[in-house]
């Protein structure tokens, strides 16, 4: 039977923890009555209680910027993310079933330097990958984008599915030789199906990246008609001398949902892909 002091302690931790996960959710409180607060209040007050509600923020954040529709934003965002996420699927998966079950010449070596790269920093590769995109003429579209996903160079989930890979018996791909199949048959009706979790969490992290990437889309996309969110919000900075903060956190908020939705579908997946995947050498 617990005593008075048991329960008051236990009281107090989650009484803490409680002030701990307000104290880390500020800002997000903030950016949600920002999204509603008068222009003057945002700059001029911390507090998240708005003095007077304004929901006009989000009906001229809908109106778009510069003559552009925010729902064309909204399309060239998913464009983006969806042909990276398609990208990474297939690419990644078949470089991870290459380096975790095939046996080739430089097998060792050439995972090694595949791993390397995930410490190479994104800036060093920038100029070259924009003189090989200039020279192809493909600067201004969504192909520098979506193009190097295509070729597996996201090392991370590279090193995921192989993890998950070598977590796998090995007897499924022989039962599977002596039924006939080759290593693409292998590939496509043994692996692929129990590669599930891992193929969900790089879903989930190739989304969320893309979707939420500034830098690589200010690099290589000029025309505001082929911009994504991210770059959208830079023009409610950029289009008037006064900044409009109202809607630009109004539609700040809007480009967070998406994320968050997904993140809440796929959650489940996420920390079971992580775990399995994790601990499987």
């Amino acid at each position: 039977m617990t005593t008075a002091r048991e329960r008051l302690k236990a009281i107090a931790w989650q009484a803490l923890m409680v002030l701990l996960v307000l104290l880390l959710l500020y800002p997000v409180i903030w950016l949600l009555t920002a999204s509603v607060k008068p222009a003057d209040e945002i700059l001029s007050s911390l507090s998240p209680v708005p003095s007077r509600l304004v929901p006009e923020n989000y009906r001229t954040a809908l109106d778009g910027v510069a003559g552009i529709s925010v729902w064309r934003f909204f399309g060239n965002s998913v464009l983006v993310s969806v042909g990276a996420v398609v990208g990474n699927l297939i690419s990644c998966s078949l470089a991870a079933y290459a380096f975790g079950r095939l046996r080739f010449r430089l097998r060792g070596p050439l995972f090694a330097f595949t791993l390397l790269t995930i410490m190479l920093p994104y800036h060093v590769v920038l100029i070259p990958q924009y003189t090989i995109f200039k020279q192809l003429d493909l600067v201004g579209s969504f192909w520098p984008l979506i193009l190097p996903k295509l070729l597996a160079t996201d090392a991370f989930f590279i090193f995921l599915m192989v993890q998950f890979i070598r977590g796998l018996p090995r007897e499924l791909d022989e039962a599977a030789e002596i039924d006939g199949c080759g290593p693409v048959l292998t590939f496509r009706h043994i692996i692929l199906p129990l590669l599930k979790p891992a193929l969900i969490t790089t879903t989930i992290f190739t989304f969320i990246w893309t979707w939420n990437d500034f830098f690589s889309q200010l690099i290589y996309l000029s025309d505001p008609e082929s911009y994504t969110l991210p770059l959208a919000l830079r023009l409610f900075v950029d289009q008037t001398s006064q900044s409009a903060y109202g809607p630009m956190f109004a539609m700040s908020v809007l480009s967070i949902l998406p994320v968050l939705c997904f993140f809440l579908a796929f959650q489940r997946y996420l920390v079971q892909g992580i775990a399995t995947s994790g601990l499987k050498g």
